[in-house]
């Protein structure tokens, strides 16, 4: 592969301009697998956000009011609200009967212990569930099914629906029906509004809810009298709370869930066993409702044969009678059947919700394990930088012997004409002595051309076919008069002294190579600002680090210098990757060179001016440096100093170049995720502070590069749009390896701004 592949060779394989425009109009595969990851990822977060919070309106903003639209019929009425004919009807629990009911479930913890009581003391109980907790914990509910207990429906957010849309209202009701049908098989027409109490707190906000509900067959269920067990007041008061007096009948409010009930746990028990002595039954709102009616039919009869002058004479078996706590369907008889389509819809979500439930909690593990590496990085990028800094800069440090004799400067050129003549009049202002080698990689706009008519002494043009700039560089290695060579882009620029001061670590005779510190050039821009905060803590902090562990892993292709011989003697510049500045210096370390980095040694380079180009360049050096990569897998077993790279530098590419950089969207995913479901200060706050530990690793690194600090003032921008950016390059690039993708050599327009170097204060 090479940087020209995307220009046909032969002018009759040549597509027209319809079939191009039609073959870029097709997404690629790739992209489309990319986006799928992306959709689903953000559905599962989503889905899980919506299981467990309520965004807004969670609890009640208004009390005290007015209730002037609400029947007295009602308000005086019994827990029992049903509509027939559109007319509001109530009815009470018959005497000495008792409703248990329960909130706010289920619970995997509670409900499972208040079901195992109302098995040990046989009586049932009536559940008002919540939605989403349905979801989550689907067996909880069919064990109550099964044991005989009924369920209502509490909403599926357990939000206050009398403050939400009409299109709420039947959402809130029609998913939790959903989850009861895929959890057993059900729908029930028992509702109990969250944050609802007795009759007399219908208000006129909330009557229409009841009363859309009571027309769509629903009966809302309220309580007489409430345990109170929520505020954990004591076993003896929750007891005492939860009793009706004079033996009236009562529809009884616990929770199974919601907070610790381990007091609720201890007083239920007691309380079966203190109302049972009393000679109360226990039954479920549909057990109770029947024998409300029961009654109402036997008094109406009662009251037909006094007019008749008929005795009447109580009839065998009446609902109700003490000892017979517990029956099966009467006491169901507001489930039904949920029809197929309903079964496997509510089927459908609750396998959603299972893969919401073991992909979120994974992804939580795995963005700490992400922050940890991501601040680890940064605290020992600081403290290495740190002491490179101290050590190179030290009275006695040197190298060895100065470099003072020539060395040669090859320049790959592909259609340069916008930058080779600054390019060149760089060079030509150097203080040390070299020969500059142009290489023609095929150019057809004149490149070669304007390089020879600077007229410049000790240049030499080579031209060749357009082959790539592998090709380009060995070629130049070739001609190259001198021991060491010095390589760099046809768009970049070097200061006066550049040269001399990359050279130097060549005293040292185990040096092989040297990276030089790269600089965006053109940084008035946005694109460029962001770039050049990249650069700087790329080139002051990594390569630092990396320097000082000894092992550098790429040489930039703007700016580097090698021994002839250790080029030589590896086979030059590989066409194997897209990356052949990080495929070289790999090798040059496996051969056992060591490769180095000489911070005062700058060149001023043209960044991509739109992003359009910036995601063309980066997809091509992430692909590029996963080839290299695996090409070098292998370096992992190689011995004595040449497997250093490989014991040391590989795992820490790996880490901070791909894994991290392909998890660490997740920190930001989830800082949105806790600002809307979670909270929004302290999300904010957490995301404040990596953003300082950032500012102060990108402050330190200017402080030793000596640039302008006012360029951090595009930090947090760049955070928040850059950085999002560079990691979709990345997942791309990695969905593209995964699937066999083959990406091109991308070549990028140029304009030539950079200019010549001005000794001092960079590019002019």
């Amino acid at each position: 592969m090479n940087r020209n592949q995307v220009r046909p060779q032969r002018r009759h394989a040549t597509p027209s301009r319809i079939e191009r425009v039609r073959r870029q109009a097709v997404p690629k595969p790739r992209v489309i697998i990319a986006l799928l990851l992306l959709l689903g990822l953000v559905s599962v977060m989503l889905l899980d956000g919506y299981l467990r919070a309520e965004v807004g309106n969670d609890q009640r903003v208004r009390s005290d009011a007015s209730a002037s639209k609400v029947p007295d019929s009602v308000l005086d009425g019994g827990p029992f609200l049903s509509f027939q004919g559109g007319t509001a009807r109530t009815r009470s629990v018959p005497d000495k009967t008792i409703v248990l009911t329960f909130d706010d479930g289920p619970d995997p913890e509670w409900t499972q212990k208040v079901l195992d009581i109302l098995d040990d003391n046989d009586v049932p109980g009536t559940f008002f569930l919540v939605g989403s907790m349905i979801s989550r914990y689907p067996d909880v509910v069919r064990r109550m099914v099964d044991d005989g207990n009924e369920v209502g429906v509490h909403t599926f957010t357990h939000v206050d629906l009398s403050y939400q849309s009409a299109a709420r209202v039947t959402r809130e009701i029609a998913q939790t029906q959903l989850a009861l049908a895929g959890a057993a098989g059900i729908t029930t027409t028992l509702f109990r509004a969250p944050y609802s109490s007795t009759n007399d707190a219908i208000d006129n906000y909330s009557w229409p809810v009841y009363k859309k509900l009571g027309a769509m067959g629903y009966t809302s269920v309220f309580i007489d009298t409430d345990s109170e067990d929520w505020q954990q007041p004591g076993v003896s008061k929750i007891i005492k709370w939860a009793t009706p007096k004079s033996g009236k009948g009562a529809s009884v409010l616990f929770h199974d869930a919601g907070g610790n009930r381990a007091q609720t746990l201890e007083a239920l028990p007691q309380y079966i066993k203190k109302m049972k002595s009393k000679g109360y039954t226990f039954t479920t709102v549909s057990g109770a409702q029947q024998q409300a009616q029961g009654q109402q039919a036997q008094g109406q009869q009662a009251q037909g044969q006094q007019a008749q002058g008929q005795q009447t004479q109580a009839p065998q078996g009446t609902p109700g009678t003490a000892g017979n706590t517990r029956q099966s369907n009467p006491e169901q008889a507001a489930h039904r059947t949920a029809d197929t389509a309903t079964l496997w819809e509510g089927r459908a979500l609750l396998g959603a919700v299972a893969v919401a439930e073991w992909t979120v909690p994974g992804l939580a593990a795995v963005l700490a394990v992400v922050g940890v590496a991501v601040l680890g990085r940064f605290a020992m990028m600081l403290v290495l930088a740190r002491r490179h800094y101290r050590q190179r800069n030290r009275r006695r440090f040197s190298w060895g012997p100065s470099i003072t004799e020539p060395v040669s400067v090859i320049v790959p050129a592909y259609n340069e004409k916008e930058c080779i003549a600054n390019t060149l009049n760089s060079l030509a202002a150097s203080t040390h002595p070299i020969e500059i080698v142009v290489v023609d990689d095929g150019s057809t706009d004149g490149t070669a051309e304007i390089a020879e008519s600077l007229g410049l002494p000790n240049v030499r043009v080579i031209r060749q076919p357009n082959a790539g700039k592998p090709a380009a560089l060995n070629n130049g290695v070739r001609h190259a008069r001198y021991d060491i060579v010095v390589m760099m882009d046809g768009d970049t620029v070097f200061e006066p002294d550049t040269v001399q001061r990359l050279v130097q670590p060549f005293g040292d005779p185990e040096v092989g190579a040297v990276a030089g510190n790269a600089k965006v050039g053109n940084r008035t821009t946005m694109i460029g600002a962001w770039q050049h905060i990249e650069y700087v803590m790329g080139s002051n902090l990594d390569r630092r680090m990396y320097d000082l562990l000894r092992c550098m892993p790429t040489i930039p292709g703007a700016i580097g210098a090698f021994r002839r011989d250790a080029v030589l003697g590896i086979g030059g510049m590989s066409e194997d990757t897209l990356a052949e500045d990080t495929d070289i210096t790999i090798a040059l370390h496996r051969a056992g060179w060591r490769v180095v980095y000489a911070e005062h040694a700058r060149a001023w380079t043209e960044a991509p001016a739109s992003l359009g180009q910036l995601w063309r360049q980066r997809y091509r050096w992430s692909y590029g440096t996963m080839q290299a990569l695996w090409k070098h897998r292998k370096s992992v077993t190689d011995r004595g100093p040449s497997g250093r790279f490989g014991r040391v530098g590989m795992p820490l590419v790996v880490l901070f170049q791909i894994v991290t950089p392909v998890f660490a969207p997740l920190i930001d995913v989830f800082t949105v995720y806790a600002m809307i479901f979670v909270d929004f200060k302290a999300s904010l706050l957490a995301w404040l502070a990596v953003l300082l530990v950032q500012l102060v690793c990108a402050g330190y690194a200017f402080r030793l590069d000596r640039e302008r600090y006012r360029y951090l003032l595009m930090l947090p921008l760049q955070q928040i749009a850059y950085r999002q950016l560079m990691y979709l390059v990345l997942i791309h690039s990695c969905v593209t390896a995964a699937t066999g993708g083959r990406l091109r050599w991308q070549k990028l327009k140029r304009t030539g701004e950079v200019g010549t170097p001005t000794p001092g204060t960079g590019v002019r």
